[in-house]
C-alpha cells in the first residue's frame, strides 16, 4: 500500500494503565478499552481485560479521563436512564 504524499503516519494511541487484582502495570490500545457514559458519576466507568491475569477491570470514569478516551479512539457506550 502506498503512503498518500503529504500525509504522515501517525502511531497509534496507548493508553497506560495497571490491574487492582495482580498489580500488573501496562499500555493498551484504544481497541482494549470500553467507556461507558452514565447519567451519574456510579455509572460512568472505562473497562478493558487485564493482558496479565485475565480479571475484567472497572474503573470510574472523570471528565478528564473521558476527554482522554474519547479522543484517543475509545469505543464509547451511552447509557440511558429509563423515565
Amino acid at each position: 500500500m502506498s503512503e498518500i504524499p503529504g500525509m504522515s503516519r501517525i502511531a497509534p494511541v496507548l493508553f497506560k494503565a495497571a490491574c487492582p487484582d495482580c498489580r500488573a502495570r501496562f499500555e493498551l490500545s484504544a481497541g482494549a478499552l470500553r467507556l461507558a457514559i452514565g447519567a451519574s458519576a456510579r455509572t460512568t466507568f472505562y473497562s478493558f481485560t487485564c493482558p496479565e491475569c485475565g480479571v475484567a477491570v472497572r474503573k470510574p470514569a472523570g471528565e478528564r479521563i473521558i476527554e482522554l478516551l474519547t479522543g484517543g479512539g475509545v469505543r464509547t457506550l451511552r447509557l440511558h436512564s429509563t423515565v
